[in-house]
């Protein structure tokens, strides 16, 4: 068989197809600039590129950020996937517009595209171990999350320490509010708020298991019993999509042994 086989020569492809078709742009990238009531804003860094979304920060010349997120635009094994990117995108905008009049949550600034919009930059890191947590940092978490469970919300998304923001002023701030849900989404039912009552009790419980890492000191008896429990839906959930993760951690550390990187932000 010859060398230049078309045969041989497509094969490689293939996984590289299958790793991009599970990025929200595909092959695109973010915009280099984007424009923001008459001001230019230029990429700084790609943050994240999954299958939902893709998420940058910009900065205009007076070094004032801002953060894009464009919601998934690509096609998906040969179905059109626009139509959820919008459906996303203004969920995810609904959510934050509810909250806008509270501190700890970027107010929305514009939109861009279809599926785009830009929402403030909250100067700050990301929940971890290696940074000392403020006294009554978590007691000012649970606060916010109980006001958004009054305004009939859950936040869902708790779990993950890197949408909890330790802000530059000692505050919780959440960001990432893509897969929230609220008494809206099937109506005031007595279904749904059984649900949402259920989401809001999971938001309450990853809190306390992060206060259990990161500021033991601080939980009382009763909350260390409570961040023990784990649900039946949570182990439900992560043994639905441990191996889609688990495929798509595989896929993109072929592409990088074989020397085929993909752009920044492929997570």
């Amino acid at each position: 068989m010859a060398a230049d086989d078309p045969c041989l020569l497509e094969r490689p492809a293939r996984p590289e197809r299958a790793a991009y078709a599970m990025r929200a742009l595909g092959k695109a990238a973010l915009p280099e600039r984007i424009h923001l009531a008459g001001v230019e804003y230029r990429l700084g860094r790609t943050v994240k590129h999954d299958f939902f979304a893709a998420t940058g920060f910009y900065a205009n010349v007076s070094g004032q950020r801002v953060v894009l997120k464009i919601s998934r635009t690509q096609d998906f094994a040969g179905i059109p996937m626009l139509w959820s990117g919008k459906l996303l995108s203004r969920r995810e905008q609904r959510f934050y517009r509810k909250l806008q009049d509270l501190p700890n949550i970027p107010r929305v600034l514009g939109t861009l595209g279809e599926t785009g919009f830009v929402h403030e930059y909250v100067p700050g890191q990301p929940l971890s171990k290696d940074r000392p947590v403020p006294d009554g940092f978590f007691r000012q978490l649970q606060d916010l999350l109980e006001e958004l469970h009054r305004r009939g919300m859950a936040y869902v998304d708790t779990d993950k320490s890197q949408n909890i923001l330790l802000g530059d002023d000692g505050r919780p701030h959440l960001i990432d509010f893509q897969i929230s849900w609220d008494l809206e989404e099937l109506g005031d039912g007595w279904l749904n708020r059984l649900w949402v009552s259920h989401l809001q009790r999971s938001d309450l419980y990853h809190v306390l298991k992060h206060k259990r890492r990161l500021r033991p000191d601080e939980l009382t008896p009763q909350e260390q019993e409570q961040a023990r429990r784990q649900s039946m839906l949570l182990r439900l959930h992560r043994f639905v999509f441990k191996p889609y993760f688990r495929f798509r951690r595989r896929t993109f550390q072929r592409l990088r042994q074989t020397g085929r990187l993909l752009p920044e932000g492929s997570k």
